[in-house]
């Protein structure tokens, strides 16, 4: 879906490049990267960063071989790999390809909304992934407001279970925006994530293209700076490093 050459704020402590893939199994109406979430790139991957990107048009998509090219020739210099989206698990090679910038010397981060359990196990198990960053929607009363498929919600929750067990590095986030955040269900996500190893609320941007453009035309749907420091109140209790990005 995209190539960003680097960044130095997607992968912490690591100098990384971007890999945006096609294509999720949620419909959130704040998503900031709607045309990956459709299924399609836009001419920037769905982000608006400013950075460097390879070139999207249909004719010249970044595929494997130029990405990998990109990373044989920046040796030395990019220290890592992230892989986002969209939703990465959807992809059917994503294993093969996380082994093969493994083996070429790269860290490998993965953002993912946690649907695919047995995808983030077999990464874990072998030795694959150096940093996991999991989206927390909601909680659980309230993840079939953004999910294609409710009866995927248990995986949601092996999920979690997993990542704190196994992951090497890691991080759970929430994008914050009401109505699928308030106090209250901050408490339960703490109760869900309880004793994570760290946990970061982001505030919901209205000035990037949204999935559903409606949803930035509503002033309440967005939170204020104390509203964002009421919700990381909540949470502490739960999960002692949390903090707002």
């Amino acid at each position: 879906g995209g190539f960003q050459k680097n960044s130095l704020i997607d992968f912490p402590g690591t100098i990384a490049c971007v890999v945006f893939t096609q294509g999720c199994n949620f419909t959130c109406p704040y998503c900031h990267n709607p045309d990956l979430a459709a299924g399609t790139a836009g001419a920037d991957g769905g982000r608006s960063s400013g950075l460097n990107h390879l070139s999207l048009s249909r004719s010249d998509r970044p595929d494997q071989k130029k990405i990998l090219k990109f990373l044989d020739n920046r040796k030395g210099m990019i220290e890592g790999v992230v892989v986002t989206g969209g939703e990465p698990t959807l992809q059917a090679e994503l294993i093969d390809f996380i082994q093969t910038v493994r083996q070429m010397g790269y860290k490998v981060k993965l953002d993912t909304n946690g649907t695919a359990p047995r995808i983030i196990d077999a990464l874990f198990d072998q030795g694959f992934l150096d940093y996991l960053a999991m989206d927390i929607k909601t909680d659980i009363d309230h993840y079939p407001m953004v999910m294609k498929n409710p009866g995927h919600l248990d995986r949601v929750l092996e999920s979690i279970s997993l990542i704190m067990e196994k992951g090497p590095a890691y991080e759970f986030r929430t994008t914050c925006a009401k109505p699928f955040v308030t106090p209250a269900i901050m408490e339960n996500i703490g109760r869900m994530i309880r004793g994570a190893a760290s946990y970061v609320l982001q505030p919901c941007s209205r000035n990037v293209d949204l999935l559903d453009p409606n949803f930035a035309a509503v002033d309440d749907h967005f939170l204020s700076a104390d509203e964002m420091a009421a919700l990381k109140r909540a949470v502490l209790p739960f999960v002692e490093n949390t903090r707002i990005r």
